[in-house]
């Protein structure tokens, strides 16, 4: 290899590492990596499962650090449990009411929860309907309105209909409606298990 130099670095742990770079044209440094693998796979397919692969990884990141997931302990493990359950929940009901709003692409809660939980609210009752009205001071405040008044308005319509349809019959609108990017304009489907005998 041309240009070639490999030299030793250390890792922050004090392990040498033996590094390839390669320098071309106009000082430009390219890099080069190497992959074990045992998997039996074309070459190009490891981009795709290396992205999947930190997909999986963002969802656990994102439950320690934004949602708490890693940030209580006890010797006594059923309080864990129990914890650890309930943030679960959580982040699954707060991941499916901010896909309503925004059903096109995912929000971490670290963005999310200062977009749309982050208001001041009024109530009023007058002849017998309650209104309120809640005031956002931030930056993206319109267009969060926008989504909030999308899902409430979904939300009406689907409590208009509500004596006719099953419990059932309304998860699964609302979850057809908060995962429309991935289902592609098809209703969810109930697994079989679910689906009424």
């Amino acid at each position: 290899m041309k240009g070639a130099v490999g030299f030793a670095e250390s890792e922050p742990n004090g392990t040498p590492q033996l590094s390839f770079v390669e320098i071309g044209e106009a000082a430009e440094l390219y890099e080069y990596s190497v992959l074990v693998t045992s998997l039996d796979e074309q070459t190009d397919a490891f981009g795709q499962l290396y992205r999947d692969r930190g997909d999986g990884e963002n969802l656990f990141d994102e439950m320690k650090n934004q949602w708490g997931w890693g940030g209580f302990t006890t010797h006594n493990l059923a309080p864990c449990r129990v914890a650890a359950r309930l943030l679960a929940l959580f982040h699954d009901w707060w991941n499916i009411f901010v896909r309503l709003a925004d059903p096109e692409r995912h929000r971490e809660a670290i963005t999310s929860r200062p977009l749309f939980l982050t208001a001041i609210a009024t109530r009023t009752r007058h002849a017998r309907q309650t209104t309120i009205r809640a005031t956002s001071a931030h930056a993206k405040a319109e267009p969060a309105a926008r989504a909030l008044a999308a899902v409430a308005a979904f939300l009406r319509g689907l409590a208009s209909t509500a004596e006719q349809s099953t419990r059932l019959q309304k998860w699964r609108a609302i979850l057809s409606r908060a995962f429309q990017a991935f289902l592609n304009g098809r209703l969810l489907r109930p697994p079989p298990r679910l689906a009424p005998s």
